[in-house]
């Protein structure tokens, strides 16, 4: 690769932190509790990746903003407990800040539960620029929050790779004109993400470092 790229946007769950049981159990928590017995893991896998409200909203409109308190609750009460780090991703970021890339984090998550995943991993340091689910009118795959991460940044998309473990990821770099990485640790799958055709698809996160020629 040229050396054009100077920034890289990252995704946070499941993508940097480890929160794939996190978000599981608390998804089978909320829906055990209006639903009990109706939902195994299976059923909420689908539901990684859209917005709470997204999710709930497919299960019960009525009840959506009472399903999202629920799940908030649990979901912050656990979360230091469960979150793990996936392998490499602390040394790939501290290399990437240390030789001078632009960082940022483009979540669907709201601020103060991205902050929080991002200080239990030490990754904080390293994040001049979050932009949550709270600072945007459109989430992912819409562009708005990637744009805006970059106008923060003050890059432009053709400098930019957006790294990511879903669909939303990927579409959402190809709408705001970025290069994409997938992660091939997705809970989703190497293959499912390879059919939205990301520029490129990580084994492990170092491969960003060889990738970039660092």
């Amino acid at each position: 690769m040229d050396n054009k790229i100077t920034t890289l946007l990252f995704d946070l769950d499941g993508t940097l932190i480890d929160t794939n049981e996190l978000i599981i159990a608390t998804y089978l928590h909320t829906l055990e509790k209006y639903y009990p017995g109706k939902y195994g893991r299976e059923d909420v896998l689908p539901f990684m990746g859209p917005t709470l409200h997204e999710a709930f909203g497919s299960v019960d409109p009525e009840r959506v903003e009472e399903m999202v308190a629920e799940y908030r609750a649990f979901n912050l009460s656990q979360h230091d407990v469960l979150v793990r780090e996936f392998p490499g991703v602390y040394e790939t970021i501290k290399t990437l800040k240390e030789k001078g890339y632009k960082l940022a984090i483009v979540t669907t998550k709201r601020e103060d539960v991205a902050i929080k995943g991002l200080r239990l991993m030490k990754l904080d340091a390293f994040f001049d620029v979050v932009v949550a689910m709270d600072h945007v009118e459109k989430v992912k795959p819409d562009p708005e929050p990637l744009l805006k991460a970059l106008e923060q940044l003050e890059s432009a998309p053709s400098e930019a790779i957006m790294v990511g473990d879903n669909y939303h990821d990927i579409l959402g770099g190809k709408n705001a004109g970025t290069l994409t990485a997938a992660v091939a640790w997705s809970l989703k799958g190497r293959d499912f993400l390879a059919k939205y055709e990301p520029d490129y698809i990580l084994a492990e996160m170092p491969d960003l470092l060889t990738i970039l020629g660092v």
